[in-house]
């Protein structure tokens, strides 16, 4: 742009008739022939982040409500002698299968609508390894989160009230 009033005064000088006018770089073009694209790709990573937000949030109530509904469960084997570790255990182990089903049902759904919008991604394939493991593993340790919490906090109830608790 540093050029344009040069050019403009060479122009008019070859051909009056025609003003150069709307000079831009090739940078300005390309901004501005990529905008709705940008807008589009802006708006899908905003979803996106919702929708993940959303899933983490749906997974720890789902997580959080099962636990506190064994709580007289946990309240009996911790009157019968079971400590905070092995209830922890026992929570965990029951909860890692349904996160394994959750897994393969979600990477199956995601897999099959990556084509959706593959044509979409630039530098990225629909089937990014890196992407699909980061978000599983994201929401593994929001499961786990979200069943070792409530489990802790029923874990610290004095069995005698967890007994009476309906």
């Amino acid at each position: 742009m540093n050029v344009a009033n040069a050019v403009k005064t060479v122009v008019a000088e070859i051909d009056p008739t025609k003003p150069a006018a709307n000079m831009r770089t090739v940078e300005q073009m390309l901004r501005d022939q990529t905008s709705e694209r940008r807008v589009y790709m802006m708006l899908l990573t905003i979803f996106g982040v919702i929708a993940g937000l959303l899933a983490a949030v749906g997974i720890y109530g789902v997580m959080a409500y099962s636990v506190s509904q064994r709580t007289r469960e946990i309240g009996i084997r911790m009157a019968l002698g079971a400590n905070g570790g092995n209830v922890l255990q026992l929570v965990i182990r029951q909860v890692l299968p349904l996160v394994a089903i959750g897994m393969a049902l979600g990477l199956a759904g995601s897999f099959a609508l990556t084509r959706v919008i593959a044509r979409e991604l630039y530098g990225v394939t629909a089937t990014d390894p890196a992407t699909f493991t980061l978000v599983s593993l994201g929401l593994i340790v929001v499961a786990i989160i979200a069943s070792v919490i409530p489990t802790r906090r029923a874990v610290r109830v004095d069995p005698s009230i967890a007994l009476r608790y309906e």
